[in-house]
């Protein structure tokens, strides 16, 4: 019951953003299709823009602006306020709407192919374009910013662009929070964590783009879209990359379950729930990827034992036997040209709690608790979880297993099945 009452408070804003940004691409189309389209042309070179930076934006995991063309192409449609020297008469209503139908145009690939989440980025960019074009084309329309020029008319424009970055930040965290439960404070960090990166390349590109148009008209578009696109196809380089090493990484961990030292899957439940343990305990992206590393990798020393563990079950042994496997899984990993940070925390997971680093501390736990919940019947999670709490303070982190146990009654003490 409190875990359907925290699923539905955390499914709220989800429902708020997406009725916010469906509410908002309603009365943008319905004032458009009152008013009629203005500066077609202009609507058409953007609209294509956005377009074709959402069908070649990136689907896997990789940076949090996976389309970074599109984003600045919207942006600065957003901002636009002339056009080769003449007054632009579109509005607020006019850019959600062009925005909106070319993300949703350029998503279609997407969306045949099953890849996702589509929902939430075009929710993101509606909104972030909502706030930017809301912010800015009815005050330059009343002739507000004619005093600013130069210098000055380049800096409110960049201003206008962070103020809506770091919005599109708090509704991708917001998004995240809903869809996940994970904490919302971690997840905003990590987004603007994100901001001085591709987010800072956007803003400049939007900015520029924006004021280019006002002076030279559209062919401004196709000059200053040739550096991002690059970008883009080099983000999408870089995610391939990313997965390739991931799969390599979890290859090698399953060679004591083909061995027969393991049992199968069982590095891959540890590696999710230690995730979403990380996850509650507000971890880091850059930390999060260490601790699915070594989790995934924790049980590779076994390799170098004569006599297998049964079962695999190292929860169980002395604390130097313990030890000392960890220690040959360190060795083992540091050959493998595996992060030097994943190596340690291998090496680590069997020291006392109060020595290892947060990674290790989590590591030790979710795997004591796969263990001891494997084979225990119906109840073996609740009794696992039970063991390890009246083991906390001596042999496992409290915060630890207290996080463990909030993740198991989210998720109903529930893990992956093996494979």
């Amino acid at each position: 019951m409190n875990g359907r009452r925290r699923a539905a408070r955390a499914c709220r804003p989800l429902r708020v953003l997406h009725a916010s940004a469906g509410l908002l691409v309603g009365v943008s189309l319905l004032t458009v299709l009152r008013s009629g389209l203005a500066e077609r042309s202009v609507a058409l070179a953007f609209g294509l823009l956005v377009a074709v930076g959402e069908v070649t934006r990136g689907s896997g995991p990789g940076p949090r602006e996976a389309a970074p063309l599109g984003a600045a192409a919207a942006l600065s449609y957003a901002l636009l306020g002339e056009h080769a020297g003449h007054a632009t008469r579109h509005g607020t209503a006019q850019v959600v709407s062009v925005v909106a139908a070319a993300s949703l145009l350029g998503s279609v690939p997407h969306l045949a192919r099953g890849q996702g989440p589509v929902l939430d980025h075009l929710v993101r960019r509606v909104l972030a374009v909502g706030f930017a074009a809301v912010c800015f084309q009815p005050l330059y329309n009343h002739g507000v910013f004619d005093r600013w020029s130069g210098p000055a008319y380049a800096l409110l424009l960049l201003a206008l662009l962070v103020l809506t970055t770091l919005c599109e930040a708090v509704v991708a965290a917001a998004l995240a929070h809903s869809r996940t439960g994970w904490p919302f404070p971690p997840l905003l960090r990590d987004e603007l964590r994100s901001v001085p990166g591709i987010g800072s390349a956007v803003c400049a590109t939007g900015a520029v783009m924006a004021l280019a148009v006002a002076v030279v008209g559209l062919w401004a578009l196709p000059v200053f879209s040739v550096p991002l696109l690059l970008t883009q196809l080099s983000l999408r380089r870089y995610a391939a990359v990313r997965a390739t090493y991931r799969q390599t990484i979890a290859s090698l961990a399953r060679a004591t379950e083909i061995a027969g030292y393991t049992p199968a899957g069982h590095a891959r439940r540890v590696a999710w729930l230690s995730q979403a343990v990380g996850r509650d305990l507000g971890l880091t992206e850059p930390e999060l990827t260490v601790l699915e590393y070594a989790a995934l990798m924790h049980d590779i020393g076994q390799l170098s034992l004569v006599d297998p563990v049964p079962a695999g079950a190292t929860a169980g042994l002395p604390p130097a036997e313990q030890r000392r496997i960890a220690l040959l899984g360190g060795a083992v990993v540091r050959r493998t040209g595996v992060s030097a940070q994943v190596a340690t925390v291998v090496e680590r997971q069997a020291d006392p709690y109060p020595e290892q680093p947060t990674a290790a501390r989590i590591v030790r736990v979710v795997n004591a608790y796969e263990e001891k919940a494997r084979d225990a019947g119906p109840g073996g999670p609740l009794t696992a979880l039970e063991e390890l709490r009246l083991g906390a303070g001596g042999e496992y982190a409290p915060d630890v297993v207290e996080a463990l146990a909030r993740v198991l009654s989210r998720d109903c003490l529930t893990l992956p099945a093996g494979g």
